[in-house]
């Protein structure tokens, strides 16, 4: 992504609803900067959704934005997608031909958060390497086999870029803004925003050295993390798991209960629970595949240790799940006391 250009770049946001606004604004505002800081609108973007109008965001904010037929003919230089929840709801055959038809063109095309999905449902991302939010990894990799997923926080790949989201999105703009104008305008647009560090490509969503619990942590328990999250289909016993981290089972189970708070046990199946909420609300996975992937071997089983954890089985929380709110913050559902 190295494009050099002598007019204005033209950059074109599609949102869909219950997008994240945070992201989307994250994303702008290095190219408001560069703007504000050259005196000279290097940068123009639009806001545009399927119908037009105000557009509800996950949080409850909306924003006003262009109707897509409106525009579907014109051309630009970049094209983002950004979405959070529900993306297969927004992938609407109007939208992902004019996806095809920009991409035709030869528009950098990219995705926000969810994005990803979209724009591998209109076909851009096979064969590519792509990336979204950790919290849709999972779903990403299960529905579209032919992506290599990546779990950094952005990923450029030839004319195409996705990006996790929330802060990261920022990072993606400073790299196009230096990709388009140079060292100088990034490095004073990142300071103009605060934006501390420009990150660079390969940068993982969740780092190792901060990951999950803090450098306060025994070096045993963040190991004996690494590879429960690295069997979450084939799950070990916590005995093996001991074995692999040299440390005693008793001694495991000590260590876990002074500073997770949880027993191995408990802590391992809950993050496998975590994979499997994702598959639940996120795909059309039947529910004895996601109870296989997630390292349950009975179905009841997983179904019991679902409704335990969450508060509802799965298969009402696939439906609840893609209910959109206008406020969404887990836990979405509390037990009945």
């Amino acid at each position: 992504m190295s494009e050099k250009y002598n007019s204005t770049v033209q950059i074109l946001v599609l949102v869909t609803p219950n997008f994240n606004v945070a992201a989307t604004a994250a994303f702008i505002d290095p190219f408001r900067a560069a703007n504000y800081l050259e005196g000279d609108t290097r940068f123009r973007w639009q806001l545009v959704s399927v119908k037009g109008g105000p557009c509800m965001a996950s949080n409850g904010f909306a924003v006003e934005t262009q109707r897509l037929s409106d525009i579907q003919n014109d051309q630009f230089d970049i094209v983002v997608m950004s979405a959070s929840w529900t993306p297969e709801a927004a992938a609407t055959p109007q939208l992902l031909a004019a996806l095809r038809k920009w991409a035709r063109a030869g528009s950098i095309m990219g995705g926000l958060d969810t994005g990803a999905f979209i724009l591998a449902d209109a076909g851009l991302l096979s064969g590519k390497r792509a990336t979204v939010h950790y919290e849709h990894i999972d779903a990403l990799k299960e529905l579209h086999e032919d992506i290599e997923v990546s779990e950094d926080i952005f990923v450029r790949d030839e004319k195409q870029f996705t990006c996790s989201g929330g802060i990261a999105s920022a990072d993606i703009a400073l790299h196009i803004i230096q990709a388009i104008s140079g060292d100088a305008l990034a490095n004073a647009a990142a300071r103009y925003i605060f934006h501390p560090l420009m990150r660079p490509a390969g940068t993982p969503q969740n780092p190792a050295n901060v990951e999950p619990l803090g450098s306060h942590v025994p070096a045993s328990i963040r190991q004996a993390i690494v590879v429960m999250e690295q069997h979450l289909e084939d799950a070990l016993a916590i005995p093996s798991i001991a074995d692999r981290v040299r440390i005693s089972h008793r001694q495991l189970n000590r260590l876990f209960l002074k500073y997770v708070g949880k027993s191995p046990a408990i802590y391992y199946r809950d993050i496998r629970l975590d994979r499997a909420r994702g598959l639940v609300t996120q795909t059309d996975l039947p529910m004895s595949e996601i109870a296989i992937a997630s390292g349950f071997a009975s179905q009841v089983h997983f179904s019991r240790a679902y409704r335990e954890r969450f508060g509802l089985s799965p298969r009402t929380d696939r439906i609840d799940g893609r209910i959109p709110f206008e406020f969404r913050a887990w836990p979405m559902h509390r037990k009945q006391t």
